[in-house]
Order: structure tokens, then C-alpha cells, then sequence
């Protein structure tokens, strides 16, 4: 039996357990406990704070963890990432006033600086020879320029909107961050094997992340042309049609290039085009 730690809310949670759903992992949302077993694999589901998980998982109490990088990087306890999850990226910045002219990096020196993550900032700045005064703040950092708290923050940043909203800007990305998949080091034979296991499924619902699977019908002769212009995994599959001269090309292409590839197979004569969704890939 594994234990999984994952967050009990936040930006995280949801795509964690929607994550474990996809690979066949289920979560009864109605009958959610701190602690709870999945009915359909060898897992236990654990639920913690964000910034207790790191922590967790190198004490063993849990054996995995899903959490943001961001949070493995502050806390600085010796887990092993074993997986980049893709979802949940984000950066931690340096943003200032947009009324205060930046010159570079040394403008920091001496100024006070808010954030939740003073260890990943300390360490930023001894490596680029910067003293400033690093003021910790679990609450809500961007207000603390506003309030006469500090001249600068180190913060997460999605969008940047909640920046523009407290009148800042930012000026250095000095993390970028996303959900990691951390496990204990020195996991045993059999959890290992588990482990290993979930990872499988996890990179295979990695691999549908927007993508689509495409079937089109399509002359003969315009074959070759068709195969230059799909993409596949390892090469389109083709199957001959009952009607004389056509055939019917099946792939898996990326959403973001789907309009593009679709144009140029209409231009040499493809009909029929099907788009379907694709939820996950193994290989």
C-alpha cells in the first residue's frame, strides 16, 4: 500500500484528484476524510497545507506527494522529484511599484523585500551579491508595498493581474514552477513498483494533454503529400477504403497546430475530417 499526499485545497488540488481520476485512481468527494483509501488501486490518499507536504514525504509518513515546485524549493527537505506533472505553472518574481524606476538587480540592495518564500530569495540574492532586508509574510504579500511594509515583493505570478490590480510590476522571474511528483528517497522494492506504476498512468494522461486524434478520408494519390504534412507517434495508420483510389488516414496531432494541419490537408483533397477527443496515450 502507497500513501499520497496531495493539498486539501487550493490552485493544486482540484487537478490533483482530477489527475489521479484520469489514471484510475478514485476519490469519493463525498466521503472525503484527512486520510482515505482509493477502492481501485494499491493507494491511500492523504490530505494536507501546501507547505506541509514536502516535509511529510521526507519523513516517510507519506510516500508520495504531489506539490508545487515552488513549495519543494522553499522548504529544502531532502525528497526526490521523481515527475513534472505539467499543470500548475506558474513563476516567483521580483515586482516593484510601477511608479519606481528599475535599474537592475541592484536595486534591491538595502531594500526591504516581503515574501512567503525567504529561502529561495536568500538564495537568489547571496548568488548574485545582493544584501537586502528579507521580510517573511504568509498573508497577502502583493498589499505589503501599498501599506508602507516593504519597497519590493517575491511572489508567485500566474496571470500577473493581481500585481497590475496592486499597482506593480514585475521586474526579475527568478523560479519557474509546477506541479512536481516528489517521492521518499529509498522507497522499498514493492512501493517502488507501485509507484512506478502510477507514474506510468500519470505520463500517459500527460500525453493526451491537448491533443486531439484526427480521421480523414482521402485520395490515394495525395498519400505521400499527407504523410509530410500529419505528424504521428510513429507514422499515420492508412487504411484502404471500399471506394476505388481513396483511403482513410488516422493520427494524433497537437490542438495548438490542428487548424493549420486541417487546411493543408483539405488543400490536397482530404474529405471527411473527423477531430475527436483524446484523453490519454500509452506507450
Amino acid at each position: 500500500m502507497l500513501r499520497i499526499a496531495i493539498q486539501t485545497k487550493g490552485r493544486l488540488n482540484e487537478q490533483s484528484i482530477e489527475l489521479l481520476r484520469e489514471s484510475g485512481v478514485t476519490i469519493k468527494e463525498e466521503k472525503r476524510k484527512f486520510l482515505m483509501r482509493a477502492p481501485d488501486f494499491p493507494v491511500e490518499i492523504l490530505f494536507l497545507r501546501d507547505d506541509d507536504i514536502p516535509q511529510t514525504v521526507a519523513m516517510g509518513a507519506a510516500d508520495l506527494g504531489i506539490v508545487g515546485y515552488n513549495e519543494v524549493a522553499e522548504r529544502g527537505f531532502n525528497v526526490d522529484i521523481l515527475q513534472k506533472l505539467g499543470f500548475g505553472g506558474c513563476r516567483i518574481s521580483l515586482a516593484i511599484p510601477k511608479s519606481v524606476e528599475y535599474c537592475g538587480l541592484e536595486f534591491f540592495n538595502g531594500k526591504r523585500i516581503a515574501t512567503s518564500y525567504p529561502n529561495v530569495l536568500q538564495k537568489f540574492f547571496t548568488e548574485h551579491g545582493i544584501t537586502a532586508n528579507i521580510h517573511t509574510i504568509t498573508g497577502s504579500v502583493e498589499i505589503a508595498p501599498a501599506a508602507g511594509l516593504a519597497d519590493a515583493i517575491f511572489d508567485i505570478v500566474s496571470s500577473g493581474g493581481t500585481l497590475i490590480s496592486n499597482g506593480l510590476v514585475e521586474v526579475e522571474q527568478v523560479l519557474h514552477s509546477e506541479a512536481v511528483l516528489i517521492g521518499t528517497p529509498g522507497l522499498s522494492k514493492e512501493k517502488s513498483a507501485i509507484a512506478e506504476q502510477l507514474m506510468s498512468r500519470f505520463e500517459s494522461v500527460q500525453k493526451g494533454y491537448g491533443k486531439k486524434y484526427l480521421v480523414l478520408n482521402l485520395p490515394t494519390s495525395a498519400l505521400d503529400d499527407a504523410i509530410k504534412i500529419l505528424p504521428a507517434m510513429r507514422s499515420p495508420t492508412v487504411i484502404p477504403l471500399a471506394q476505388e483510389g481513396w483511403c482513410s488516414l488516422q493520427t494524433v496531432v497537437d490542438e495548438k497546430e490542428l487548424w493549420l494541419i486541417i487546411e493543408k490537408l483539405k488543400a490536397i483533397g482530404a474529405e471527411g475530417i473527423l477531430v475527436l477527443a483524446l484523453e490519454k496515450i500509452v506507450l
